[in-house]
């Protein structure tokens, strides 16, 4: 396999439901100015959102005048032979993550496209696969980390047939997150997908929004498929408000057709759960609820709460478990990426009914990537936690042929 680091120095589901007309705001800021990389900010912990203004720039796919500027942009693009990407070449904590401007751009197969990264975001797999959980299946280091990306392709292989140079796209670069990933991940100015791993960006959606989805909606989306969740049942969710779970909860309601779907995470949270669709919303921190009255037909366990989730699955009821012990009617399962599920849920995006959650401390600069994982381990985040821009000069040019 060609080395990661060069030695020369260089740079599915129904049909869509209608729009919806509900007045309550979005749980996400829409749009993003791109944080300066040369201006100091606060420890990321307490940086807030509010720092970045809302911009139109990013909305480059909402016309076809747009789509035009953004493929005859990228066609003047000369992909380079090396890029900038986060690197780690043993296994550890957060320290092991370094930033090398001189990485090969990945090679790309037949059935690959070269993704301009423009926004990733982080996931727990990540962390665990950093620190050598999976080392037995893990690809060899050194590695480029990173799973979700949003981007534009610049390059496509010879026998990719639904992408093209310019299409803006969203995905998880790699099928099987556990067996065998990707030795050069997201957490890089490019990098090489399959096609069948990708799906057309959602036009209401820009980079940062549409990157904080592809592993957490497709592990909801296939953990309610595996439990034989439909219209008519119920479920309850542990940690609602984390990357799978706000998902997850969205899912149950609007495209599966829940009858109750109930959530617990922390006071501050419980408003959130609401407006995501929660139609109870539980206080972990004030009320046990394995002992309340209700039993559903499904849990979604993404906390890894064994025996205690369990009392709480109806007779003939399942349980999906994400993570900790395995207990009986529960399952774990490895999500398998595929751009045929992102292209299901495309129009529940598109229409509003499905909304992306990204944490309020996101984003994070691409050279905070160490402070973006040390903060995704304090298991404290809402939703995603997103690294935008990557490629900063490409945001660069697209405000310049809009002002």
């Amino acid at each position: 396999m060609e080395a990661l680091l060069s030695s020369s120095p260089t740079l599915r589901l129904r049909p869509p439901l209608p729009p919806s007309s509900s007045s309550k705001p979005s749980l996400s800021v829409s749009t993003f100015t791109p944080p300066s990389t040369k201006t100091k900010t606060n420890f990321p912990f307490h940086r807030k959102s509010s720092q970045f203004k809302p911009k139109r720039f990013l909305r480059v796919a909402a016309s076809s005048s747009a789509r035009s500027a953004t493929e005859t942009a990228v066609d003047s693009l000369t992909v380079p032979s090396q890029m900038k990407a986060w690197v780690y070449d043993e296994y550890g904590g957060v320290d092991v993550l370094k930033l090398s401007s001189n990485v090969t751009v990945p090679n790309v197969n037949d059935d690959q496209v070269l993704v301009k990264v423009i926004a990733a975001a982080l996931n727990p797999v990540d962390c665990k696969r950093r620190i050598g959980k999976f080392q037995a299946t893990d690809s060899p280091l050194p590695t480029v980390p990173g799973y979700d990306v949003a981007g534009v392709v610049v390059k496509v292989g010879n026998q990719v047939k639904g992408l093209k140079v310019g299409d803006e796209v969203y995905g998880n670069i790699s099928e099987k997150a556990l067996d065998g990933p990707k030795q050069s991940g997201s957490l890089a100015e490019y990098t090489a997908v399959e096609e069948k791993l990708l799906a057309l960006k959602p036009k209401n959606l820009d980079f940062l929004q549409a990157a904080s989805l592809p592993l957490a909606i497709e592990t909801a989306y296939e953990g309610l498929e595996r439990a034989g969740f439909s219209e008519g049942k119920s479920i309850i969710i542990l940690n609602g408000s984390g990357g799978v779970g706000s998902l997850t909860i969205q899912l149950a309601k609007q495209v599966f057709g829940a009858s109750k779907v109930a959530a617990t995470t922390s006071t501050q949270k419980i408003e959130l759960l609401k407006r995501l669709g929660a139609d109870l919303a539980i206080d972990y921190t004030k009320e046990n609820f394995e002992e309340l009255p209700d039993k559903y037909d499904v849990v979604f366990d993404a906390v890894g709460l064994g025996e205690k989730a369990g009392k709480v699955v109806k007779e003939g009821g399942i349980m999906v478990v994400l993570t900790g012990a395995v207990t009986p009617p529960g399952f774990r399962f490895v999500v398998t990426s595929t751009g045929s599920t992102l292209k299901k849920l495309n129009p529940y995006l598109e229409n509003g009914k499905v909304k992306p959650v990204i944490d309020q401390n996101s984003p994070f600069p691409f050279d905070k990537v160490k402070e973006a994982f040390a903060y995704l381990e304090t298991n404290r985040a809402t939703g995603k936690v997103v690294v935008y821009p990557v490629s900063e000069e490409y945001i660069l040019e697209k405000m310049a042929q809009n002002m």
